[in-house]
């Protein structure tokens, strides 16, 4: 039976997991990275400690009798590297937000609405051609020792088979692919005054990218391309619903994109389509927050649901925003904060802590209503943290007003990248193959007939009367 391994180069750290052709995960390993924010609104991190954790996971695997290895990782970042494939300074991550005025140059120069058209998206702070002009703006003498740059897979596949490659998934979150072709978009790049071969070839996920240790490298995908292929979100009618600490909404589509706001990436898919993509910021980490602050830091899981099962559906009209971090999808702004509206003096803190969970719940129907305005999915599909909870699940059926599917395998990209590697080495013959063989539901949540249509009303009017009420008050 073949034997595939996942690796995915995450923000926090490396994992990688060894699955068999039916799924099983045989075994698993992690190194830790450190972050480093030298200001307010930055965030680095040293590509070398990408190497040195990926080599360590490997090692703790094994690679006797591995048949392929799938890349995946966290996006956006970028890894510059000088004529010797050395890394010229620490990578800026997904989550730096230094390059407003970069973005900004970029829709003047090429025009905001041909962006989009483009590349399906606008420019954004987290993407990484944003940080590549940040670095020629500001740290000029680097940006001319730079030949390549690379995302974070893309750095660890060069370091494991001397191939410079970028996939379609992954290099989607650039900003300059244009998504129809699939290929990086010259004009974009000549009217920003870049060299086109500062970028690497682009390729299928699932196409092979050379070799490690003679093991065929699969291209691979983005972490939320690669998780998805985990939950079997490779066919339109299925949604996928990342329950992590940010909460992202995804739907494969057969067709290119067709864009149509700012807050829903449109992006290749890993399966030779497309897919759509809401981003909520604060999710499973807005969750958190309220168990620390209204429960206190050591308090366990289990008594934040229980109080919050407590409460009655709609928390007897306590509301909740989730925007603690600003916001990507259903809004795109970075200055929204998060907001409690309807207290009473009857309001406990379990009335918080469920109108916490509701209110990530109306936020993420948002996203999928942007994404299909008036449609409903057949089914949802759910990984990350939030997936442990009932009440979480519960409430997210009837508030998405159909199934909710949990998975066997729950190992987030690193395992939808382990099915690349196999489709790269052979195991089978496309990525909806290797869904069908290796992904299964473990259990199934129906909508219990509970009507939130009132209170998610009610939570979709809130943001635009506060968003007016800040900037009169900015």
């Amino acid at each position: 039976m073949a034997r595939l391994i996942g690796l995915d180069v995450g923000t926090s750290g490396t994992k990688a997991i060894l699955i068999d052709e039916t799924g099983a995960v045989l075994k698993s390993a992690a190194s830790a990275h450190t972050l480093e924010v030298t200001q307010p609104g930055w965030a680095e991190q040293d590509p070398r400690q990408w190497r040195h954790a990926a080599f360590d996971c490997l090692e703790q695997i094994g690679l006797n009798d591995v048949d392929a290895i799938g890349l995946t990782g966290q996006m956006h970042g970028s890894v510059f590297l000088d004529k010797n494939g050395e890394v010229v300074r620490p990578a800026l991550l997904w989550c730096d937000q230094r390059t407003v005025q970069e973005c900004s140059e970029i829709e003047s120069a090429v025009g905001a609405e041909r962006l989009r058209n483009i590349t399906g998206n606008p420019a954004l702070t987290g993407f990484q051609l944003p940080k590549t002009l940040w670095l020629r703006n500001n740290e000029l003498s680097r940006f001319q020792q730079v030949e390549r740059v690379l995302l974070p897979k893309d750095y660890i596949r060069k370091e494991l088979t001397g191939v410079e490659a970028a996939d379609v998934s992954d290099a989607s979150g650039v900003g300059c692919l244009n998504v129809r072709e699939r290929n990086w978009s010259t004009e974009v790049l000549l009217d920003l005054e870049l060299d086109p071969r500062l970028l690497p070839p682009v390729v299928e996920s699932a196409e092979q990218t050379g070799a490690h240790q003679g093991i065929p490298v699969a291209g691979g995908g983005g972490d939320q391309a690669a998780a998805a292929i985990g939950t079997g979100a490779v066919t339109p009618g299925l949604v996928s619903i990342s329950l992590g600490t940010s909460g992202v909404v995804f739907e494969a589509n057969d067709g290119p994109p067709a864009y149509k706001t700012d807050a829903v990436h449109e992006f290749c898919h890993t399966n030779g389509r497309w897919h759509r993509m809401g981003v909520m910021l604060s999710c499973g980490g807005a969750v958190r927050w309220a168990r620390d602050t209204f429960f206190g830091e050591d308090a366990g899981w289990d008594d934040f649901n229980c109080e919050a099962e407590r409460a009655p559906a709609g928390s007897e009209g306590v509301l909740f925003l989730p925007h603690l971090t600003g916001e990507r999808c259903p809004y795109v702004d970075p200055s929204a904060r998060g907001v409690f509206e309807g207290l009473s003096l009857a309001s406990g803190r379990g009335h918080l802590a469920r109108a916490v969970i509701e209110g990530v719940c109306f936020g993420l129907a948002e996203c999928l209503e942007l994404m299909n305005p008036g449609q409903k999915p057949d089914v949802v599909r759910v990984n990350g943290g939030g997936a442990s909870s009932a009440l979480w699940l519960q409430i997210l059926s009837d508030v998405m007003g159909c199934p909710v599917e949990t998975l066997e395998t729950d190992e987030g990209p690193a395992f939808g990248a382990a099915i690349l590697g196999g489709v790269a080495g052979g195991v089978w013959s496309s990525v909806s193959e290797g869904v069908e063989a290796a992904v299964r539901v473990k259990k199934t949540i129906n909508p219990s007939g509970q009507d939130y249509s009132l209170a998610l009303e009610r939570h979709r009017s809130l943001y635009p009367v506060l968003a007016r009420w800040r900037g009169a008050n900015s």
